[in-house]
């Protein structure tokens, strides 16, 4: 089978799970995994939409509990999806329905999911993975 494009190591070999990390799925289109990646922003960003919708919260650095602080690194694996959630003040209030829990969790595992997914185009663009 022949090998995809951009599966090289040529170039700055972490530029794949940064990138991939910022955007869901686009460390995958940097490595030439169009449809891979175009699928992993969806189900991510997907999530993490969701998520809000429910109106889950999104976790704030905070050194007091150790849940919130897991919760945090969970939230910041969503990249700029947080990043913009945070600037837009969203997921900050106290939860006042059911679906909230829900929520939350929905935000934290969009984030888990995108370490996991950066962390594979990571392996796919130094060819530690075919």
């Amino acid at each position: 089978m022949p090998a995809k494009t951009g599966t090289s190591s040529q170039g700055f070999p972490y530029s794949a799970l940064i990138l991939g990390w910022l955007v869901p799925g686009a460390g995958h289109v940097l490595t030439g995994r169009w449809v891979r990646g175009i699928l992993l922003f969806v189900s991510i960003g997907s999530m993490f939409a969701l998520g809000l919708a429910m109106q889950g919260e999104l976790y704030q650095a905070n050194t007091s509990d150790i849940l919130a602080m897991l919760g945090f690194a969970g939230d910041l694996g969503s990249g700029l999806f947080y990043i913009v959630g945070r600037l837009l003040d969203l997921g900050h209030g106290a939860a006042q329905i059911a679906t909230a829990d829900y929520g939350t969790k929905f935000v934290v595992v969009a984030g888990l999911l995108n370490f996991i997914s950066a962390v594979d185009a990571h392996n796919l663009r130094t060819g530690r993975k075919a």
